[in-house]
């Protein structure tokens, strides 16, 4: 495979598919998907700095008091302070990922349009299928077991295949964008981005990186956690990452 390098032209307004991660991302789902970082704004000096304006105080460097603050901050849930610590993440991910995702409406989205382009599908094709928990409706328990696994992954894999020949086939009969990707399954990958401050991406974590949660948006969540561990390791080490 080319080196991102090879794949980008990072000549003056050169422009590229949004498909190929930044530098600093990580890859998820067995490589099909991936999380990459933008853009950071803010630092923990400045939530230490937010936290102690009231006071007229000012840091320029963290020190154990400053640990010891944000500690606070973070177990009291004043967190009104984290605000002003910005990401911006670019993420490539299956429909059903995105749309649990984007209930998180404190996040800022801006998402690939199906109606303006129809060029790099893909589908997600899971590779271990779970089985559905008897006691709870909305959670899965573990793989299934033997032929029935091998039966259901091919079952997909012909599903998302269906699903790309039918949309090929209504472009070529003149159907609008807009139309056909109505039978685009729920597998089929996106990419968006979508900016997030810290405060509201710890409340994120919390609930997607959670035993509750599928399996597939936990792999997302941890992800998140990996590239912004060495940004705000005070924050991290608090938190348990």
């Amino acid at each position: 495979m080319a080196k991102q390098d090879d794949r980008i032209d990072k000549a003056p307004g050169a422009t590229h598919s949004v498909n190929i991660p930044p530098d600093k991302h990580v890859k998820v789902l067995d490589g099909q998907g991936w999380v990459g970082l933008v853009q950071v704004m803010g630092d923990e000096t400045t939530m230490v700095n937010a936290a102690r304006v009231s006071f007229g105080k000012f840091t320029t460097r963290m020190t154990e008091r400053d640990e010891v603050l944000l500690k606070y901050l973070i177990d009291e849930r004043h967190t009104s302070p984290f605000e002003h610590v910005v990401f911006t993440f670019i993420v490539h991910c299956p429909l059903f990922v995105r749309s649990q995702w984007h209930r998180h409406r404190t996040w800022s989205y801006n998402e690939i349009s199906r109606r303006y382009t129809e060029v790099e599908l893909a589908f997600y094709e899971p590779r271990h299928i779970r089985g559905q928990s008897d006691n709870n409706r909305q959670a899965s328990v573990d793989v299934l077991a033997g032929a029935t696994q091998a039966d259901a992954t091919r079952m997909i894999a012909q599903a998302n295949r269906a699903s790309r020949e039918a949309y090929e086939a209504l472009l070529q009969m003149g159907v609008c964008r807009e139309q056909a990707r109505g039978v685009l399954s729920q597998n089929l990958m996106t990419t968006f981005w979508a900016t997030v401050d810290l405060g509201n991406l710890l409340h994120f974590l919390s609930l997607r990186d959670h035993a509750g949660a599928q399996w597939e948006i936990r792999q997302y969540a941890q992800a998140l956690k990996t590239l912004v561990q060495p940004l705000l390791p005070t924050v991290a080490k608090i938190n348990g990452w």
